[in-house]
């Protein structure tokens, strides 16, 4: 095996932010110093090569020593740690007015799935499944992501919103579920 160096081209502010996610989920927990596999500043460098580079869990596991168990492991619990700093869809909507954002750009992506299903009728009157992306022909989640117009200008967060059917318009999308708290 030969063995190398390489850098990460991540600014060193998004190591950090990341790594004080884990730090303090594992204050709450309880957990004592040395008792993981990884600092929670080198987590954060295997999260951020999963995410930056697309590099597998295994390698990714090889490279840092642990287990590749270990390894999805730190993945899933800094993507949790993540999703709980997004604000949902009001708190996305009441900062963009009170920035006086002139216009919202939404956009989305299917994320292939096979894992849930679900039978609607069609506006023609059919059975079809609501999971089934016609247009991207897989099936998946429809995520849909909201940002705005002068983020390429001063960057800010993008508002995810929860996954749902494929068969969704982005209009659908973005709007709040029954189910969402009324304002």
């Amino acid at each position: 095996m030969v063995t190398y160096r390489a850098i990460l081209d991540v600014g060193r502010e998004a190591v950090h932010f990341l790594s004080k996610l884990p730090a303090g989920e594992r204050r709450l927990r309880g957990t004592r110093a040395g008792t993981r596999a990884l600092t929670c500043f080198h987590q954060a460098v295997l999260v951020l090569r999963h995410y930056r580079d697309g590099t597998a869990p295994e390698a990714l596991a090889s490279g840092h020593g642990i287990g590749r168990s270990t390894a999805y492991r730190y993945i899933d619990e800094a993507t949790a740690a993540l999703a709980e700093q997004a604000p949902d869809i009001h708190q996305a909507l009441d900062t963009a007015r009170s920035a006086a954002t002139p216009h919202l750009i939404l956009d989305g992506i299917v994320i292939p799935t096979d894992r849930c299903a679900e039978k609607t009728t069609s506006v023609k009157g059919e059975q079809i499944d609501l999971w089934y992306s016609g247009k991207a022909r897989v099936h998946g989640g429809n995520l849909q992501t909201s940002t705005g117009s002068c983020m390429c200008r001063a960057p800010g967060p993008m508002i995810p919103t929860a996954a749902g059917p494929r068969a969704w318009a982005r209009t659908t999308a973005s709007r709040p579920s029954p189910d969402s708290p009324k304002r």
